[in-house]
């Protein structure tokens, strides 16, 4: 009877839970001849269900690539949008796993548990905070499993507890525990691009020495070519998350050498070009206007030769290392073309989990001394000059491009990655290719859309509902909403009418094209400037921050606060945040003032609250 009950269970291993519930159909007798058999059918996708590849970029900026008006050369990105869709009104959570695990569960991340990340020191205990993705909010992975698909993810995966990441597991929150069939990649949000803390299925594994980018897309064909073998019929889920372009910039000179001078104008000049780009592109409103640089942003012209030699150099690699993981995804097109998948394929492209990285400081970074110790600033720009060099290598094990450089990446938009309130934060590129879905190949849409819009949008063109239940666990509703209406119609109106965003302190809410936000103190870089940031008290006294207010139907990049003209819209808005800060457990607010000062994160209580518990 043991032996008979483990087979049942390996036999229903991988299948939908309510088939599995199904009372058994055949005869028991005394004997073969008294009984008949009976099987559950194995789960199929429905037929003619597409691929689908999801691909997600680290860190770009959303005017970095050519495909949407940059100056940095991403041919197979520019490939796939002349066949497909530009979606230039999508957004991300504005950081990493925030954006990541909204990604994967087609809900907003609080209420998936990442209001920050699954790191210890970025975490806390509470529901929005804990960094632990519950059960009863399903992956895309476990859905497209459960119907039916091979499920891979390589690269980044970036929301595995701390705790959790060792080769003794627990194993339910890797990337095996939320439904992919095999990893390939590392689970942390950084790595070192030619000495990576490498993981295969759920062990650690030594890096060959290669390139990781290159080592991911070789196992990406892999399992593809693999499965192709022995299921040609089988479709297959890929989630493509290379470390590209997240620090550290890393790149071999063949790459970043392709970019030798072609910055020495600078980061003011970048912006101008890009920004007409982007117009006769169609990418933003013909009437946009440049907005001044942001705060603490020098002009180029100010720099002393020095400081635009060394600047020049860290955006060579960068642009490098653009072009380099586009090359990648080529190799991925061009394997799909060979096979003869491609036509039947769901590519997904997003450029960039957030915006362009303000983590490389004023003055760029290359071995992480000018966020761990505190120099002057001429005495960083000496430290960077002596290593110039190293930009780049795999010495550079910290390389991240200075301020500027971020802001012009994310032209036409104000501030970057981390600032949850701007669009320079959260807005990035999408791309959609789908042949037999896209009768306008070429086109842009304006929609509004969120990273969790992708997997209900990925359900409705497979012809896959999202289950009632996963593995026995029944699952919470979706929260994002289908791009399909768009796909089809470029004048639809946005379905996608309200959106909350919070990173440590930065936020906004969006309703049907007004936004209200904040730009809230201390961020990151005034926590890790040049001087020892030291502010008294138990915390941020969050009800001291100065809401803004912009109508992006007129004013395209959040220009003109129009707060004062329009107090009524402001405070509905903010009643908004607070019922939206609810819904998804959002409070307590966390900012990084907290978390460099330790506030959070006590698996016990302090010894003084210890005794009162007591």
């Amino acid at each position: 009877m043991v032996l008979a009950g483990l087979l049942t269970a390996k036999a229903a291993r991988g299948q939908n839970y309510i088939q599995q519930q199904q009372p058994f159909q055949g005869v028991v007798g005394k004997t073969i001849g008294e009984s008949k058999e009976s099987w559950t059918a194995p789960i199929k996708a429905p037929k003619g269900a597409p691929n689908v590849i999801w691909i997600l970029l680290d860190d770009v900026g959303f005017g970095a690539t050519s495909t949407f008006g940059g100056v940095i050369a991403t041919p197979n990105f520019d490939t796939l949008a002349n066949l497909g869709l530009r979606y230039t009104n999508f957004h991300t959570a504005g950081i990493c796993a925030p954006t990541r695990s909204a990604l994967l569960t087609g809900r907003n991340h609080h209420y998936v548990h990442m209001g920050g990340f699954a790191h210890t020191m970025l975490s806390a205990g509470f529901p929005g905070w804990d960094g632990r993705i519950p059960s009863d909010k399903g992956t895309v992975a476990e859905i497209l499993r459960e119907n039916g698909y091979n499920t891979f993810a390589v690269g980044k995966y970036g929301v595995t507890p701390d705790e959790d990441a060792t080769d003794a597991g627990p194993f339910d929150r890797w990337p095996s525990g939320k439904g992919f069939d095999h990893f390939f990649g590392f689970l942390g949000s950084q790595t070192d691009q030619y000495k990576p803390d490498l993981v295969e299925d759920n062990a650690h594994v030594t890096p060959d020495g290669r390139n990781l980018n290159e080592q991911i897309t070789d196992k990406a064909i892999f399992y593809m070519t693999r499965q192709q073998k022995v299921a040609p019929d089988k479709p297959f889920f890929l989630y493509f998350a290379p470390g590209a372009t997240h620090a550290p910039h890393q790149v071999s000179h063949e790459w970043s050498d392709l970019y030798k001078g072609k910055f020495d104008q600078g980061w003011d000049v970048f912006r101008e070009t890009v920004f007409e780009n982007q117009k006769k592109l169609g990418i933003i409103p013909a009437n946009a206007i440049l907005p001044d640089r942001n705060p603490n942003i020098k002009a180029w012209a100010s720099l002393s030769p020095d400081e635009k030699r060394l600047y020049a150099r860290f955006m060579e690699v960068y642009a490098g290392y653009l072009t380099y993981a586009d090359h990648q995804v080529g190799r991925l097109v061009q394997y799909l073309k060979a096979s003869k998948q491609l036509d039947n394929t769901l590519i997904c492209v997003i450029i960039g989990d957030n915006g362009a990285s303000k983590e490389g400081s004023l003055n760029g970074d290359i071995d992480n001394v000018v966020t761990t110790k505190h120099l002057s600033e001429q005495e960083n720009i000496q430290h960077n000059l002596e290593k110039i060099g190293e930009i780049g290598t795999p010495d550079g094990t910290q390389t991240n491009y200075p301020l500027g450089w971020a802001q012009a990446a994310n032209t036409p938009f104000k501030y970057w990655k981390q600032d949850a309130n701007a669009e320079g934060g959260t807005r990035n590129p999408l791309i959609v290719f789908y042949p037999k879905a896209i009768k306008d190949p070429g086109s842009i849409r304006t929609q509004y859309g969120h990273v969790i819009d992708l997997l209900p949008t990925t359900l409705e063109l497979t012809g896959i509902k999202a289950p009632e239940y996963i593995r026995g666990i029944k699952q919470d509703t979706l929260q994002g909403t289908s791009l399909f209406y768009s796909i089809a119609d470029a004048a639809a109106p946005s379905q996608h009418h309200i959106q909350y965003y919070y990173i440590f302190g930065s936020r906004s809410i969006y309703k049907d094209g007004w936004k209200a936000e904040v730009y809230h103190h201390p961020d990151f870089t005034d926590m890790t400037n040049y001087k020892p940031y030291v502010k008294p008290g138990p915390g941020t006294n969050f009800d001291d921050d100065v809401w803004e207010l912009y109508d992006l139907n007129t004013d395209y990049n959040e220009r003109i606060n129009v707060a004062s003209k329009y107090p009524e819209k402001l405070s509905e808005l903010k009643a908004l945040f607070d019922d939206q800060a609810k819904k998804n457990n959002i409070y307590p607010f966390i900012d990084w003032d907290d978390v460099l000062k330790g506030r959070i994160h006590h698996v016990n209580p302090p010894a003084n609250d210890q005794a009162k518990v007591q």
